[in-house]
């Protein structure tokens, strides 16, 4: 793994869709995946192993945050976490500060990449 590497863990259902982004990210410079989840439950883990700096998870509902994401954004201030939901083609970028905040994001590969690669960024609103 390159050294400031911004480091990802992916947890994205289904499978294909993790297959997928599993791919556009290995080709990614200055982007290391340290790690993948078939199964939700196995994410609090992972996150604590791997200390990654983004995590992109599923999202069962449209524009509703996953439950996962305020268990670990409290335990993990800095993590950042991408949640795409397949269905409706929509992604939803959450972080903390003293809240949880959350911006849309085009759900597209360079929606993804622009947000992974700005992670010291803070987007007030709709990253474009």
């Amino acid at each position: 793994m390159k050294e400031n590497a911004v480091r990802v863990l992916v947890a994205n259902r289904p499978r294909l869709l993790r297959e997928m982004v599993l791919s556009t990210l290995a080709e990614q410079a200055g982007i290391a995946v340290v790690g993948e989840a078939e199964d939700e439950r196995e994410v609090p883990d992972l996150v604590e192993k791997t200390k990654p700096d983004f995590l992109l998870i599923g999202m069962d509902e449209d524009r509703k945050r996953p439950r996962i994401c305020d268990v670990l954004l409290k335990q993990y201030p800095s993590l950042r976490i991408i949640a795409v939901a397949p269905s409706s083609s929509l992604g939803i970028f959450y972080w903390a500060s003293l809240e949880i905040h959350s911006a849309t994001l085009e759900a597209s590969e360079e929606g993804l990449l622009e947000v992974i690669r700005k992670k010291d960024a803070l987007p007030g609103g709709r990253i474009s």
